[in-house]
């Protein structure tokens, strides 16, 4: 059987693209899916709400990976749909996701709910 470099090439291809920074990009309804089981414990700071307002099936869910970076002034920021947004401290939890990566909890209009900050440059 030849070695199949089509194959590799793909394989590496697909993984690059699902671990790009353009993967974590923070739009709506990304990554929703693979992390809704825990995204649907995740409890807002202040108030005991859900910041999980989504569903895994048919619908886009509010919850999603996405970079972020705490800057100097000691206040996160976070691309939220293709833009940097600051993260109001009431929507900041005080626990690391699973997976160590930054998540935001957001609807489409813009309301931030939750907010896992990541490692300082996630």
């Amino acid at each position: 059987m030849p070695f199949r470099t089509d194959y590799i090439v793909s394989t590496v291809a697909a993984l690059l693209i699902a671990t790009s920074p353009l993967a974590q990009d923070g739009t709506h309804g990304q990554g929703h899916a693979e992390n809704h089981d825990w995204y649907q414990e995740l409890k807002q700071p202040g108030t005991g709400y859900s910041c999980c307002n989504g569903t895994m099936n048919g619908i886009e869910g509010d919850c999603r990976p996405t970079r972020a970076y705490l800057a100097e002034d000691g206040h996160w920021r976070a691309l939220i749909d293709g833009r940097w947004v600051l993260i109001p401290p009431r929507a900041v939890l005080k626990q690391l996701a699973p997976d160590g990566r930054s998540h935001v909890c957001a609807n489409r209009g813009g309301m931030i709910f939750c907010f896992l900050g990541g490692s300082p440059k996630s």
